[in-house]
């Protein structure tokens, strides 16, 4: 994840970060401005179109179509960021969670070994969920066209969920502890699931296909037509103008690309793994 200061205006005009969307998009800005340039001459030099011609007033559709791109475009952002949002408090939960159950247990438990049981197995949830959230195989449990292996594919955080329930049923028929008490740690084991659970419904639940497809084939034809329509107002000049409207467009959707899978290895994307160094760091010091 990207550190940065909010309101350091100079750096983000400046500098160009390698996950900028500029080099993504680069190689077909380039054919899209040698496109316009080409569009541009055929209407000026060899049709020779006029102001008069019925193809001067193609910018009335583009008019029209802007405002559905931009709903359909802020939508998508939207939904996009929501997803990310969710993801970070969903994590920012599994902290919470971690560290009431390491304090309720640092209380319960005198047994070093008991103690040192939950020490390991508690920030080991988050680091397993880390690395589940992260394999590309996640993401594909609700495809239809794809079978996993479940006995080489074992959900790894319930693997480790259901060893530190059974540690608490056993610490219970013990009596190390009362059953008031595995109550009171009901609620955060519980919520471990919980929490998984959700990550599991953003990392393999993209947004639908056809509305995805839709907004790209939208943009890409949408700048398409730019130069027919301009050519004759803004000359060889439309180049760059439809250049700089593709760049815009196609940024926000690469960004809602981005965002949408909060659990990848993209620059922007949550540090699940060090947030789960920061749970086993809290959890050592509570127990």
């Amino acid at each position: 994840m990207i550190s940065y200061n909010t309101k350091d205006w100079f750096t983000f005009i400046f500098h160009v970060h390698k996950s900028d969307t500029v080099r993504k998009l680069f190689p077909i800005m380039i054919a899209i401005g040698i496109y316009s340039c080409i569009i541009g001459y055929l209407e000026i030099a060899y049709f020779k179109f006029g102001k008069n011609d019925y193809i001067h007033n193609i910018p009335i559709m583009h008019g029209m179509l802007g405002f559905v791109i931009s709903l359909l475009l802020v939508f998508r952002t939207n939904t996009a960021y929501d997803r990310w949002w969710e993801g970070r408090k969903l994590w920012g939960g599994l902290v919470n969670n971690s560290r009431n159950l390491a304090i309720k247990l640092s209380a319960m438990l005198k047994d070093e070994n008991d103690r040192k049981f939950f020490r390991k197995f508690i920030p080991t949830y988050a680091s397993i969920l880390h690395k589940h959230l992260h394999d590309s195989e996640t993401s594909k449990q609700l495809f239809e066209d794809v079978d996993l292996e479940i006995d080489h594919h074992k959900h790894k955080p319930n693997q480790v969920k259901r060893m530190m329930f059974h540690k608490i049923n056993d610490l219970y028929d013990a009596k190390k502890i009362t059953g008031d008490q595995l109550i009171i740690l009901n609620e955060e084991l519980q919520s471990f699931t919980d929490i998984c659970g959700a990550c599991e419904r953003i990392k393999n639940t993209p947004i639908p296909y056809s509305y995805s497809a839709f907004i790209k084939k939208f943009i890409f034809f949408y700048t398409m037509t730019l130069p027919f329509g301009y050519s004759i107002s803004l000359g060889y000049f439309v180049a760059p103008v439809v250049v700089f409207i593709f760049y815009v467009l196609a940024s926000l959707e690469l960004i809602a690309e981005e965002i949408e899978d909060p659990f990848g290895d993209d620059e922007n994307d949550l540090p699940t793994k060090k947030i789960a160094e920061n749970i086993k760091k809290h959890v050592e010091e509570l127990i």
